[in-house]
C-alpha cells in the first residue's frame, strides 16, 4: 500500500515540474502563511500552478501518515528485524524527501529540485523491492535451478539499474536546466540495448520468479520508449513531419509527466531484476554462473598449492 501510495507525491510532483509551479508558494512548511493544513486548498482550483503544488505538499503528507502507520503495523506484526528496519527506513526517507523538497523551496534552487525529483524516484525503488522482499518471505519456496544466466549477463543485470539511474539524472538536468538533452538520447539508446539484453536473459531463464522480472522490465521498457517518444513530439516537435510543439498544451504536460513516472518505474523495476538475480545466487538456483565461481575458486587454489609445493622444493 505505501508503495501505491508514494505514487500519489511523485506523480504529482512531475507535474509540478512540468508546469514549473515549484515556487507557486515562496514559503514552506507554511502555504502563503497558512497552515499547511489549514489552507483553503479548493479555493485555487483556477490557479493552476497553486492547486498543483499544494496537491503536492498534502500528498506528501498523506505518505507521511502511510509510512508512520507502515512502521506500527511492521513492529506489531512482524517479527522479522529486517522487516521492522525496512519500515523505519522508508519512514525516515519520506520525512529526508519532504525536507529536501522543503529546502528547494526555501533556497529556491532549481538543483535542490533535481535532487528532489532524482530522490523520488530512488524512494519508489526502494518502497518497490521492500514490497517484493516482504512479499516473498511469505510465499517463496521454489528450489528449482536456472542454467542459462552466465557472469555475463548476470554483470548485465546489476549493470542496468545503475545505467537507468543515469538516464534519469541526465532526463533530471534537461527537465529542471535545459541541459543534456542529447546526452539523453544517448543514454535512452544505452539503456534500451542494456535493458532488451537483460530482459531477454530473464525472459529465457528457467525460474519462472526471474522470468516474471523480465516480463516486468520489457513492459516498463516499452512504455517508457513510447514516452519518450511522445515527449519528443510535444515538447520539441518534429519539423520534418511537419509537427509543431505547443508550448503548456495540455498533452505536453501529460505526456512528459508520465514520462517521469515511466522512468521512475523502469529503474524499480531494473533494480527488482538485480535484486532478483543476486537472491537467486546467493540461494545457489544459477548454476553456470555457481559453476563458473567455483571452477576460478578451484583454479585460484591449484594454483596456491603449486607456489606452496614450489616453495617446499625450493627450500
Amino acid at each position: 500500500m505505501t508503495c501505491i501510495v508514494a505514487l500519489l507525491p511523485i506523480s504529482i510532483g512531475a507535474l509540478v515540474t512540468t508546469l514549473k509551479a515549484g515556487m507557486a508558494f515562496a514559503d514552506w512548511p507554511t502555504s502563503d502563511g497558512q497552515n499547511m493544513l489549514l489552507y483553503p486548498w479548493l479555493n485555487d482550483l483556477r490557479r493552476t500552478d497553486k492547486f498543483v503544488e499544494h496537491g503536492h505538499r498534502l500528498a506528501g503528507v498523506l505518505i507521511g501518515l502511510v509510512s508512520i502507520a507502515l512502521v506500527v503495523v511492521a513492529f506489531i506484526k512482524e517479527k522479522a528485524l529486517w522487516v521492522r528496519v525496512g519500515a523505519v527506513v522508508i519512514l525516515l526517507a519520506v520525512i529526508g524527501q519532504g525536507l529536501l523538497g522543503g529546502l528547494r523551496v526555501i533556497k529556491n534552487a532549481q538543483v535542490l529540485a533535481m535532487t528532489h525529483s532524482i530522490t523520488a524516484g530512488l524512494f519508489f525503488t526502494l518502497c518497490f523491492l521492500f514490497a517484493i522482499l516482504v512479499r516473498r518471505q511469505s510465499s517463496e519456496s521454489n528450489t528449482a535451478k536456472d542454467r542459462r544466466i552466465s557472469a555475463a549477463t548476470f554483470a548485465a543485470g546489476l549493470l542496468l539499474p545503475v545505467a537507468v539511474l543515469g538516464q534519469y539524472f541526465l532526463g533530471g538536468m534537461f527537465r529542471h536546466l535545459g541541459r543534456m538533452l542529447h546526452e539523453h538520447v544517448a543514454g535512452a539508446i544505452i539503456v534500451t540495448l542494456l535493458a532488451t539484453v537483460v530482459l531477454v536473459t530473464l525472459c529465457r531463464s528457467d525460474l519462472p520468479s526471474i522470468r516474471r522480472r523480465g516480463r516486468w522490465l520489457a513492459a516498463a521498457l516499452l512504455i517508457q520508449l513510447g514516452l519518450g517518444m511522445g515527449a519528443w513530439l510535444t515538447k520539441l516537435g518534429f519539423a520534418s513531419l511537419g509537427w509543431v510543439a505547443t508550448a503548456n498544451s495540455p498533452a505536453q504536460n501529460v505526456v512528459c509527466s508520465l514520462h517521469t513516472v515511466g522512468g521512475m518505474f523502469l529503474l524499480a523495476t531494473a533494480s527488482a531484476g538485480a535484486m532478483e538475480l543476486i537472491l537467486r545466487f546467493r540461494t545457489g538456483q544459477l548454476s553456470e554462473l555457481s559453476a563458473t565461481f567455483h571452477a576460478g575458486s578451484a583454479v585460484k587454489t591449484l594454483a596456491a598449492d603449486d607456489s606452496q609445493r614450489t616453495k617446499g622444493g625450493l627450500a
